[in-house]
């Protein structure tokens, strides 16, 4: 299937000056301020009209909703974006509203906040908001965008819950059904900074058709066509590619026992880099073998 739309997913916090997740809501006015300069300028550069695209930040994810929707719009008119609005979904019978409808049928772009990812995907999920989001996506010159938890709910498998310390026992790592824009992947964000490499090795080894994707902070990735994946932003993106699983003892231990894993194959990118989803192949942009 030919997908006309992109999908942009960022990890969440990013570097001095910018959005930050950090403390939101002890100190949210403060760490709100640009968001992502490099990542928000490329979201701009890809989407249909530039500049002048449709803007809808989506809040549905976030306690604090009324406080993290205009710094976006602030972060986007800082990049001279000139048609932006907030959609305040805070319930589900407000996904089935004509007129928020129509204002997604209008978006070139839907920017997806961070917060919970549960809350988003068991507020959207199955609604008429959520069916043309995926009609847009598949049949537009559409880019859904998100960062941390708009990131997570994008694939059709969701982390939404796991401690990064105790993540390789057996049963810690909760996983549910995400928003569906792309298969064949499992996303998890702020995944240097607060080492949840451990999610996702336990994600993969349940599904190793699955391909765990970590995202860095202030990282993102550029996905066209759900098979071309470059990395963007000043982080690290980790892959983890369960295919070449050799054993595990997985389904032997008990709950909260520790997992082993033989010969799980991991990547690391960084900006620029690509790692193509049907041949599971990477390039490296700067390669030391060039």
């Amino acid at each position: 299937m030919n997908i006309l739309g992109k999908l942009i997913i960022i990890g969440g916090a990013v570097d001095k000056g910018s959005f930050t997740e950090t403390d939101l809501d002890k100190n949210a006015t403060n760490n709100l301020n640009f968001f992502e300069t490099g990542i928000l300028k490329r979201i701009l550069n890809e989407s249909k009209h530039k500049e002048n695209s449709r803007i809808e930040i989506i809040t549905t994810a976030s306690i604090i909703p009324r406080e993290i929707g205009p710094e976006y719009v602030k972060a986007f008119e800082y990049l001279n974006a000139k048609n932006i609005d907030i959609l305040h979904i805070e319930r589900r019978e407000q996904a089935a509203e004509e007129e928020v409808l129509t204002r997604l049928k209008a978006a070139d772009i839907v920017m997806f906040t961070g917060g919970d990812q549960l809350r988003l995907t068991s507020i959207l999920g199955g609604t008429p908001f959520h069916d043309i989001l995926l009609d847009k996506y598949h049949n537009e010159e559409f880019i859904y965008a998100g960062t941390s938890a708009g990131a997570a709910a994008a694939s059709n498998n969701m982390i939404y819950q796991g401690s990064s310390s105790e993540a390789l026992l057996k049963g810690e790592v909760k996983i549910s059904s995400g928003l569906g824009l792309i298969d064949r992947v499992i996303i998890d964000t702020h995944f240097v900074q607060r080492g949840r490499i451990g999610r996702l090795f336990q994600a993969v080894v349940g599904n190793p058709r699955v391909l765990g994707i970590g995202l860095g902070e202030d990282t993102g990735l550029l996905i066209t066509n759900n098979v071309e994946m470059e990395a963007i932003g000043s982080g690290l993106v980790i892959l983890v590619d369960g295919r070449e699983i050799k054993d595990t003892n997985l389904t032997k231990v008990e709950l909260g026992q520790p997992i082993s894993i033989s010969h799980l194959v991991t990547h690391v990118m960084s900006k620029f880099d690509t790692y193509n989803l049907e041949t599971h192949k990477m390039h490296i942009q700067s390669s030391h073998y060039v």
